[in-house]
C-alpha cells in the first residue's frame, strides 16, 4: 500500500517535472516556429513586386533579408516585422501596393535572425537588434524619411520594442499581445513558465515609453491572442492609441484598415506636406 501511495504521488510528480524541463529546453521552437522550419527555402528569394531584395547588416555581426522600396522624394517608410510563424513577403508586398503606393511610401521588411534568409539564432534581444539595424537602414538609403512602425502578433511586440528608442510616426500593430509571459502563463497556466520564461516581450511596459498615435486592429475571433491583449495594450497606451475590433481571426484582419492607418500616419497634410507636393508635382 505505502509503495502504491508512493508511486501515485512520483508519476504526476515526474510527469510535471518532465513537461516543464521539455518546455524549458524547446521554448524558442515554440516561440519562433517559422526560424525552425522550412530552412529549405532557396536564398535570395523572389522579390515581391515593386520591391527588391536587399541585405541588412546588425551590429553584431547578423546578415538578415530584407526586401526594401524606396520611398518618394519627402516620403515616408513602413518599416514592417512579421508574425513569429511568417516571412517578409506578404508585408512587402502589401505595404508596395495601394494604398501605399498612391501615397509614395515605402516599405522596409526583413526576416528575423535565424528565419529562412536570414543568418543567426532568434531571441527576444537579437530581434531587437534586428528592428534596430532595419531602422538604420531605412535612415542609410532614404535619409530625413519619417518612418512607420508596424508589426503584427510577434512583430507588434518588436514594433514597440524599438519604437523606445527611435523617432517614428506611430505604431501601427495588428492582433499584437500585451506581453509573451502573459500568453506563456495562459497556454500553461499548471507550469511555472515565469522561472524560466528567457523571451518575455513586455509591450504592456514598453508601450509606455514610445511616442506618437497607436492604432491597434485585432479580431474578435482571434484563436492565438486573445481580444483582451489588446484591449489592455491599448490601455497602457493610452489616450493616443485607437482599437479597431472587427470580426475576423489572428490573420484575416491583416491589411483590412489599411486606409484608415495610411491617412491616420500620413506626415504632414495636403497643403503642407514635402510628399504630397512632390506627387502633385508628378501627377500627369
Amino acid at each position: 500500500m505505502r509503495l502504491l501511495l508512493s508511486m501515485l504521488v512520483a508519476a504526476p510528480l515526474a510527469l510535471f517535472v518532465g513537461a516543464t524541463l521539455l518546455l524549458a529546453l524547446f521554448q524558442r521552437h515554440l516561440i519562433y516556429p517559422g526560424a525552425f522550419r522550412n530552412q529549405t527555402a532557396p536564398t535570395p528569394r523572389e522579390a515581391p513586386a515593386g520591391t527588391q531584395a536587399i541585405r541588412v547588416e546588425t551590429a553584431d555581426g547578423e546578415r538578415l533579408l530584407g526586401f526594401w522600396r524606396p520611398p518618394a522624394p519627402g516620403c515616408a517608410v513602413v518599416l514592417s516585422f512579421h508574425g513569429n510563424g511568417s516571412r517578409p513577403e506578404p508585408a512587402a508586398a502589401r505595404f508596395a501596393a495601394d494604398p501605399w503606393r498612391a501615397e509614395g511610401w515605402g516599405v522596409l521588411a526583413i526576416a528575423y535572425r535565424g528565419y529562412p534568409g536570414s543568418t543567426g539564432s532568434p531571441s527576444e534581444a537579437g530581434l531587437i537588434a534586428d528592428a534596430d539595424a532595419a531602422y538604420r537602414t531605412v535612415a542609410a538609403r532614404a535619409p530625413g524619411a519619417p518612418v512607420l512602425l508596424h508589426g503584427h502578433s510577434l512583430g507588434a511586440a518588436v514594433a514597440v520594442a524599438v519604437g523606445v528608442s527611435v523617432s517614428h510616426l506611430g505604431l501601427y500593430l495588428e492582433a499584437p499581445f500585451d506581453s509573451l509571459a502573459a500568453v506563456a502563463a495562459s497556454r500553461f497556466p499548471y507550469l511555472p513558465t515565469g522561472l524560466f520564461l528567457r523571451d518575455t516581450f513586455r509591450s504592456d511596459e514598453r508601450i509606455t515609453g514610445t511616442g506618437g498615435p497607436v492604432l491597434i486592429v485585432h479580431g474578435t475571433r482571434d484563436g492565438v491572442v486573445p481580444l483582451a491583449h489588446a484591449r489592455h495594450l491599448a490601455e497602457r497606451a493610452g489616450p493616443r492609441a485607437r482599437l479597431t475590433i472587427l470580426d475576423g481571426d489572428h490573420v484575416s484582419i491583416l491589411g483590412a484598415r489599411d486606409r484608415e492607418a495610411e491617412a491616420l500616419f500620413r506626415p504632414g497634410n495636403a497643403t503642407v506636406s514635402p510628399c504630397r507636393k512632390t506627387l502633385a508635382a508628378d501627377a500627369p
